[in-house]
């Protein structure tokens, strides 16, 4: 009965939903900037009987939407951050709608809203069979830059749930017992003195040899960390020509793992890198920290729980229309070879749930925060 009213509700409201995604999806807005998706996520849970605080902890963006009375507490992880630079026509090629401008490349106004139609499925379904419990909904800011729930939760957010629950948009209906990675994200910038690099070259200290010698350094550290640890960089500035002797330049590093300990150890190791670095090109070394998460810890029992309940859901019926365009996307996807065997059974699109798998995925995000 509780699952018929639940699925009764999403149905008899997919327009409105699939209103609010498309919306998002229009005005893309990056990390604590989602000032529009927040409101109008906020308005929809309000028209449907939820008590909801906006600038939720303090911060501007984030939103708590409640209903209900009781244990359990369940939670529900909203996101609706865009990525900068990743504008995107509906178009198998890559057409920006404005060139250098954001989108919604990670589909978080779907995730955003599946987690509010989740939440007041959940507020019918208790509210008809007469059960006890709470459901609240999180609307968490900046999961893209992987702090908006560490601050969340700082500010003393999801205390109060039993458990959370999350999803994330992708290629086919599973769950995992296995982990996200855990990550440290940091730029050190160098600075050194700048010189004429043909007719003054010696009394030069070049940033840029320090960035370098970071980046071997932490390349011949990859020898000596545990298997899960992943280490990447980017240089962000190298200075301006060739005939100048760079007195600033700057790297940016991630570091992943699949445990907080072996993140603290591999970061601990790449300052002193880094220091190293500076040490030996006479330059100075700003270390600025921007953030990190813990790694995602799964609850085996909810996990076989959510697989169970989608088995008994049905699974969507794509239309013709949308069987074509997943063609068009996975013809021209480099993940099609990886996937064939798997297009060639199933089709263009899942049509069945995954078995439960247990295998740890390398990327990382700040629900592990919660």
């Amino acid at each position: 009965m509780t699952k018929t009213h639940a699925l009764s509700f999403i149905d008899e409201n997919a327009k409105g939903l699939e209103d609010l995604a498309l919306k998002i999806w229009e005005h893309p807005e990056i990390a604590y900037e989602e000032y529009k998706a927040a409101k109008w996520t906020a308005e929809y849970l309000e028209s449907h009987g939820f008590d909801v605080e906006e600038n939720y902890v303090g911060m501007p963006t984030a939103i708590k939407a409640s209903w209900g009375n009781g244990k359990p507490v369940i939670g529900l992880l909203g996101e609706y951050d865009a990525l900068g630079n990743m504008s995107q026509k509906i178009t198998t090629e890559k057409i920006p709608i404005k060139a250098g401008a954001p989108g919604q490349a990670c589909g978080h106004n779907l995730l955003g809203v599946a987690h509010v139609g989740a939440a007041i499925a959940l507020k019918k379904a208790l509210e008809e069979s007469g059960q006890e419990g709470t459901v609240i909904f999180y609307g968490c800011p900046a999961e893209e830059v992987l702090t908006g729930k560490g601050f969340m939760a700082r500010g003393g957010a999801f205390k109060e749930i039993d458990f959370s629950m999350a999803f994330h948009p992708g290629s086919e209906h599973s769950v995992t017992t296995g982990k996200m990675t855990a990550l440290n994200s940091v730029i050190f910038k160098f600075h050194g003195v700048t010189a004429h690099a043909g007719g003054d070259p010696h009394n030069g200290r070049s940033a840029l040899d320090a960035v370098e010698q970071l980046n071997v350094g932490a390349n011949y550290l990859r020898e000596h960390v545990t298997d899960d640890v992943r280490i990447h960089y980017v240089i962000t500035d190298g200075g301006r020509a060739p005939n100048i002797v760079p007195d600033y330049a700057s790297v940016w590093y991630y570091v992943r793992a699949l445990s907080r300990d072996a993140i603290e150890d591999t970061y601990e190791r790449l300052i002193k890198i880094a220091k190293g670095a500076a040490m030996s090109t006479e330059t100075e070394v700003e270390i600025e920290f921007l953030g990190g998460c813990y790694n995602t810890q799964q609850n085996k029992v909810l996990v076989n729980l959510i697989y169970n309940t989608m088995q008994e859901v049905d699974l969507p019926q794509w239309t013709d229309d949308e069987v074509k365009f997943a063609k068009e996307l996975n013809d021209v996807s480099p993940n099609y070879k990886k996937f064939q065997d798997q297009i060639e059974k199933e089709g263009q699109l899942a049509t069945k749930v995954s078995a439960i798998k247990s295998a740890h995925g390398y990327g990382s995000t700040d629900v592990g925060d919660v």
